[in-house]
């Protein structure tokens, strides 16, 4: 597994390892145009607090057809793999020798749009989820922080064409976000690769 060999961006509680191109600049870039355009990108609304609100992004859900999925009072119904996203996915379960059931999309138009703290622990992705979030498009600041320590945080760029691998007890311990950059006019796109059970 090509992780094994990386070091560990958290400090305790749990692993996270950045690879910073992982994908090269041709390939990120073909992929890019290409979930621009063949991607039904939606906006959906969300329970926050007890509140409905727009989600600060586009999304869409692909995956295997009996695998939906629910977070924040939605679910989502996989649409079917396109073979841009085999394709993509096929590469990251050959380097961490995982199987994803399941692709959650996420398009940031610019750096108004934004994901807020929170843990990937839906208790269809199990007790220990495995996921690869793989990032096409302008470089954007990814952040975590410890759920009861609030000196434990770290930062990164996710850059164009990079994967990072979050696994073991690190959504029981750490929480993530990708909050706003006003001065960040290009998009980004995310894919969570996630293994529903």
């Amino acid at each position: 597994m090509i992780i094994d060999d990386g070091t560990n961006i958290l400090s305790r509680d749990g692993e996270a390892f950045l690879l910073a191109g992982f994908f090269g600049k041709e390939d990120g870039d073909r992929y890019l145009d290409l979930l621009m355009t063949e991607i039904a990108w939606r906006q959906e609304p969300i329970v926050i607090m007890g509140r409905t609100i727009m989600q600060p992004r586009l999304t869409a859900l692909h995956g295997d057809e009996d695998k939906p999925y629910r977070y924040s009072g939605i679910t989502m119904t996989p649409h079917p793999w396109t073979a841009t996203l085999l394709e993509i996915r096929n590469r990251i379960e050959a380097a961490v020798n995982h199987r994803f059931t399941t692709a959650l999309l996420n398009l940031y138009r610019d750096g108004e749009d934004s994901m807020g703290w929170h843990a990937d622990n839906e208790k269809e992705l199990g007790r220990d989820p495995f996921i690869a979030s793989a990032s096409f498009g302008t470089a954007r600041t990814f952040q975590f922080r410890h759920r009861t320590d609030a000196s434990a945080r770290a930062e990164l760029s996710l850059g164009h064409g990079s994967l990072l691998i979050m696994r073991g007890s690190t959504q029981h311990y750490w929480l993530h976000r990708l909050p706003k950059r006003s001065k960040v006019p290009e998009p980004r796109i995310n894919i969570t690769f996630r293994t529903i059970l």
